[in-house]
């Protein structure tokens, strides 16, 4: 293998010498000389070394600074240094020195381990005893076993206050003293059937759970395994294992399209380059494939069965949630004599042989590899991976009606305790007064009614039929059903921006060239004046030359000025053409934006037709070929805000750097002009991503002097990125030749403006979460509407310190009218420094996006939120980095998208669309709370008014705890008689849905918890009272003779106050309730007759039973009926006005 030309890009890794090349005392002396600059990038390294504190003792270590750019600069510029001037002696002082480097490492990370560090040191073919140190590679979602399920279950059922209540009253009924005349089938059969279903449910979705683990853990992947040595030229060996016996120090063959099962450092990939793509949307949420590289000593092995015989050992820093950070090395040490059946590519080197090792060189697990295949050397497993650490365990999520409702038990108890207390002290504590005390208890528990639970369990099913049936929300699905409630009381909305509130699918949808501007509907135009360009071109036979004869000439013709244009964006990116098995080519880069500018150059006629790292190929419009060396590449960093190339044309040889980039920074590079600042604010007020394309011509004395400096700076141990930026700056950026401007449209999902819209009317604020840059997520949130027209949007970005926290809280305290845009590094070191004041302030203004957020961060952020200002906060997402957010939020919302179903499956609501979330927040969240609240408020009357009648009833009879009605009569009042009508109020509405959705400040009004609070409670209690009151006097009043009227009276006049007090509360009449109304009062009629026990028959069927009857109902129900109609004219409901 040849050494590289002086060309080869700077992130290019200089290779080792291979066997054939030792003869060769030129080559010979470079690759010593490559020794030697190894020995400095240790000793560099080991100047380089910080103290870290590790997490699980407290005690200081060193660790690798993360200097990907440093190292990849360093060895990539190995074959560049000068040559001859380094004797024997400083290659062998510098391998001593690496290896006493090497053996200090060795004993710090021994010592390390000792005490219990996570950073590892993996040989190749590690023994069973090393890998038991490390965790299994198992995935475990589920959140029960056999021996946990029935403890933690029921833990979290009688946890509140509610159910321990019913349970305590359904045990008393097995003690003999206190034992009710009831039936006990009536206490324990409500809660029976609530356990029943909830464990039910519960152990439903953990199986399903398991079914999922079962699946992962089962998928089965190639390991290499040692040649046999007694066969000569042996093939590399193979073996099929499942995902969970994968161990640390085991080599995995990855195919095409299959999960990465584990943290693996790339040892080889199919591509001679040594680069492989990989999907990682199940992880950072992010669609476009991620380029990853090989180790290049590994990589130039003949084959994959030299891996087995590696000398070597892999150091890994402990496991830590950063998907963006790997510190680590590749250590090949001494081999032994090449033996006559070793491969000569295997290296020979006497010292041994360190590479860097970044994320670049790593897969995560959880990825996908999107082509080729690649041998992957694993480092991490089970819960030490990067994405097992970045996800949260599920919690039991509670509705805050069930919390509000345990609040108002806990007061209704006290109730029952006092009102029994004050029964017994009345009657001067006579005899066994504290049995009676118990009685009283028993006799008043219906003033906490069992069938309040299994009332609103069944209006949550309810509602969460209605939202799957709904026609205006196909494929909405339920997963949680205890939760429906939850969505009419949202405050705070974190939405993801990838596949959420944007389609990621990028469109090139403007070219501005300051006298010409080429918009969507006019690309054919740039056609064919591009075909026009090209074909004179070719005609003339000339080369680029042409364009430089032009470009002297004061005034060029439109068509040479689009070519110039046209050529710079299909040559500045980071786009690779990748041929698929079909023969079709797509176009992969880690920025959408580029393929889609790449994409929009193929459309008009210039093609990519082939790139690797030295090389880019481009078809025109007649079908010729041009063909450009790349020189130097400079990526695009969130630092730089820009990206450039130096490409040579191979037939002219022709030197140009190209540079694009965001308008804040290439201002000041490109010549002096007059369009581009108003273009650039007009292009961004549509919503487009602007990106300013340059050029310069450089001369070949030029680009020599250039490359002399930059090499020498990409050489210095300190500071040596700024000095390279420095050389940048000084010899190509600098009176840039302005091309044009481009505007990319990021597709957004249908309606999500109107949406957005409607959600900030009703009173919701929103957040937008993102793993993408900070000039990605500003362009959305302008094109979705997130930020006003004209509003400022503040930027904060790379913090350092707490005072430059404080710095900005000072300021943003001063301007709350502002939407604020933070990175995940400035967010972090607020949440470290500041994070009640953060926090405090944060909520308060009126749009917040944070960028560059690991799924960890976005989770603690809602976590945040929720115990700050104890609102109900709502996650949506649709990617597997949203996981963690949505099982952090009081409801999560997951969307089915291009990238799968794990934030659906992990979600309470799954919806195909955001707007969606408008109908299911604004309608049938408002509807679910309001018809919660009212039938919970009822159903505590519907207690409350039959537990007075028995008080006045005791009160009056000597203060004996005796039973005003019992048995059948009981047990029908909660279920026959009146379950049909109460329970018909989970059908009610105020509005229609058309008001619901056009009016959005209704629902802001629900947000404030009125439909349920300590007001509303007491109002019940004191309609309850009254009504009980009143029909227990006013039937002793009108007593007949015998005992059996006064129950006839009374309970007849209950159950018609009940259906009357149900049509009250109505607001708006549905076939079913008045179909239940009707029914119940046929079967209470009919039941009257089966009943002769209760009711004297000959007595009900008369006239006096009739009038009497209906005195008492005028009496109790009456009076209310007058006040709300007075009330309804006199501060009518908000709903309302608007009928």
């Amino acid at each position: 293998m040849s050494t590289a030309g002086p060309d080869i890009p700077l992130r290019t890794i200089a290779p080792v010498p291979s066997s054939d090349q030792d003869t060769n005392p030129e080559t010979t002396e470079r690759g010593m000389h490559s020794n030697v600059l190894r020995a400095a990038a240790v000793r560099s390294a080991g100047k380089s070394l910080i103290k870290g504190r590790d997490k699980g003792k407290g005690k200081m270590r060193e660790q690798y600074l993360d200097e990907s750019d440093e190292e990849a600069t360093l060895l990539g510029n190995v074959e560049r240094h000068g040559e001859g001037d380094t004797n024997r002696e400083d290659v062998e002082e510098s391998m001593q020195v690496e290896r006493l480097q090497v053996s200090r490492r060795s004993s710090t990370l021994s010592k390390s381990r000792n005490r219990q560090d996570k950073s590892r040191t993996i040989p190749f073919r590690p023994g069973d005893r090393f890998q038991s140190h490390f965790p299994p590679n198992m995935v475990c979602n589920q959140k029960y076993n056999l021996f946990t399920f029935f403890p933690f279950v029921l833990y979290e059922q009688f946890k509140f206050f509610f159910n321990l209540y019913f349970l305590l009253v359904a045990l008393s009924q097995f003690i003999p003293h206190s034992r009710s005349v009831r039936f006990i089938f009536t206490y324990v059969a409500p809660l029976a059937f609530v356990l029943c279903v909830t464990m039910g449910k519960e152990a439903y979705d953990d199986y399903k759970r398991h079914l999922r683990d079962r699946e992962a853990n089962s998928q089965k992947y190639l390991t290499l395994v040692p040649p046999l040595s007694h066969i000569p030229d042996s093939g590399p060996h193979t073996r099929s294992v499942p995902s969970s016996s994968l161990r640390v120090g085991d080599l995995v063959i990855l195919e095409k399209n299959q999960r990465v099962p584990a943290d693996m450092v790339l040892l080889r990939t199919s591509d001679p380059s040594g680069t492989c793509f990989i999907r990682t949307d199940q992880l950072d949420g992010e669609t476009d494939w991620k380029l990853r590289v090989a180790v290049p000593t590994t990589q130039k092995l003949s084959g994959d069965k030299e891996l087995m015989l590696l000398n070597g050992e892999v150091y890994a820093d402990a496991p830590i949630k950063d998907l963006h950070t790997f510190i680590g090395t590749l250590t090949l040490n001494d081999t032994l004599p090449p033996s006559p059946h070793s491969s000569p590519a295997l290296p020979h080197a006497a010292a041994p042989t360190i590479e860097p090792l970044t994320a670049e060189n790593v897969v995560w697990s959880n990825t996908v590899l999107a082509a080729g295949s690649a041998v992957g050397f694993v480092v991490y497993t089970g819960s030490e991976t990067r994405a097992v650490m970045n996800t949260s365990h599920p919690e039991t999520k509670v509705g805050l009606l069930d919390l509000e409702i345990n609040r108002l038990a806990k007061i209704l108890c006290a109730v029952t305790f006092a009102l029994s207390v004050a029964l017994v002290a009345l009657n001067g504590f006579r005899g066994l007064w504290y049995i009676y005390v118990f009685r009283f208890l028993i006799l008043f528990s219906s003033i906490i009614p069992i069938s309040l639970r299994v009332n609103l369990d069944m209006g949550k099913t309810v509602y969460a039929n209605q939202i799957m049936t709904d026609p205006d929300i196909p494929y909405t699905i339920v997963r949680t059903s205890t939760l429906p409630e939850e969505l009419g009381r949202i405050e705070y909305l974190l939405s993801d921006k990838t596949g959420t509130l944007t389609q990621n699918e990028m469109e090139m949808k403007k070219l501005h060239m300051g006298t010409m501007s080429y918009g969507f509907d006019s690309m054919d135009e740039v056609a064919h004046q591009l075909a026009t360009a090209f074909g004179a071109e070719h005609a003339r036979q000339p080369s680029i030359a042409t364009g430089a004869q032009l470009a002297t000439r004061g005034r060029r013709d439109m068509s040479s000025r689009l070519r110039d244009v046209v050529l710079s964006l299909a040559l500045c990116h980071n786009v690779t053409p990748v041929t698929n098995d079909d023969g079709s080519i797509t176009y992969q880069a880690s920025s959408p934006d580029e393929v889609a500018i790449v994409k929009w150059t193929e459309s008009i006629g210039v093609t990519l037709a082939f790139r690797d790292r030295t090389r880019m190929e481009l078809q025109t419009p007649t079908g010729t070929r041009l063909s450009y060396d790349i020189l130097e590449l400079f990526p695009f960093t969130s630092e730089s805000k820009r990206m450039g190339i130096v490409v040579r044309e191979t037939q002219s040889g022709e030197l140009l750097f190209l540079q694009k980039g965001a308008d804040v920074v290439m201002a000041r590079i490109v010549q002096r002009n007059d369009w581009l600042e108003e273009e650039t604010g007009n292009m961004a007020r549509e919503g487009l991503r602007t990106l300013v394309v340059a050029r310069k011509r450089l001369t070949s004395q030029h680009y020599a002097t250039f490359k002399q400096q930059y090499h020498d700076a990409s050489v210095r141990l300190e500071g040596r990125n700024e000095a390279m930026t420095v050389v940048v700056a000084e010899y190509l950026e600098r009176d840039l030749e302005l091309l044009g401007l481009t505007g990319v449209e990021d597709k957004l999902q249908d309606e999500v403006k109107s949406t957005l819209e409607l959600l900030r009317n009703a009173g919701i604020k929103i957040w937008m979460l993102t793993g993408d840059k900070i000039e990605t997520a500003r362009c959305i949130a302008i094109s979705t509407k997130l930020v006003a027209r004209n509003q400022y949007i503040h930027e904060v970005a790379k913090l350092k310190t707490s005072d430059q926290v404080r710095e900005q809280l000072e300021f943003l305290q001063s301007k709350l009218d502002c939407c604020l845009v933070i990175d995940g590094e400035s967010l972090q070191l607020c949440l470290n420094s500041y994070k009640n004041e953060f926090i405090e302030i944060a909520t308060k203004l009126s749009a917040v996006v944070a960028c560059r957020c690991s799924p960890t961060q976005k989770a603690d952020v809602a976590r945040l939120i929720r115990q700050y200002t104890k609102k109900r906060v709502c996650c949506i997402g649709d990617g597997g980095n949203d996981v963690s957010m949505i099982q952090a939020a009081d409801v999560g919302v997951g969307i089915v998208g291009k990238e799968g179903k794990q934030a659906s499956l992990a979600a309470d609501f799954s919806v195909t669309q955001f707007s969606y979330l408008a109908k299911l927040l604004m309608w049938h969240g408002r509807n679910s709370y309001r018809r919660s609240a009212k039938l919970a408020q009822f159903v505590i009357h519907r207690g409350l008014i039959i537990s007075v009648m028995q008080a006045v009833f005791s009160a009056i009879f000597y203060f004996a705890p005796i039973a005003l009605y019992q048995g059948w009569l009981m047990m029908g009042y909660a279920t026959v008689y009146t379950m049909a009508p109460v329970f018909s109020l989970v059908l009610d509405q105020d509005v229609n849905e058309d008001i619901a959705l056009i009016y959005p400040e209704l629902y802001k009004e629900l947000t404030k918890g009125r439909s349920l609070s300590f007001k509303t409670f007491f109002q019940w209690l004191m309609i309850s009272l009254y009504q009980g009151a009143a029909i227990m006097i006013m039937s002793l009043v009108l007593f007949e003779n015998e005992f059996l009227n006064i129950v006839a009276i009374s309970f007849t006049a209950l159950i018609l106050n009940e259906l009357f007090m149900v049509g009250i509360e109505i607001t708006t009449w549905h076939t079913y309730m008045i179909i239940a109304e009707v029914v119940t009062l046929f079967l209470y009629v009919i039941s009257i007759a089966f009943l002769p026990e209760y009711f004297d028959l000959e007595f009900v069927v008369s006239t006096r039973f009739a009038w009497k009857v209906a005195v008492i109902v005028a009496v109790s129900a009456l009076p209310l009926y007058v006040i709300k109609a007075i009330r309804s004219r006199v501060a009518p409901a908000a709903y309302s006005k608007l009928l």
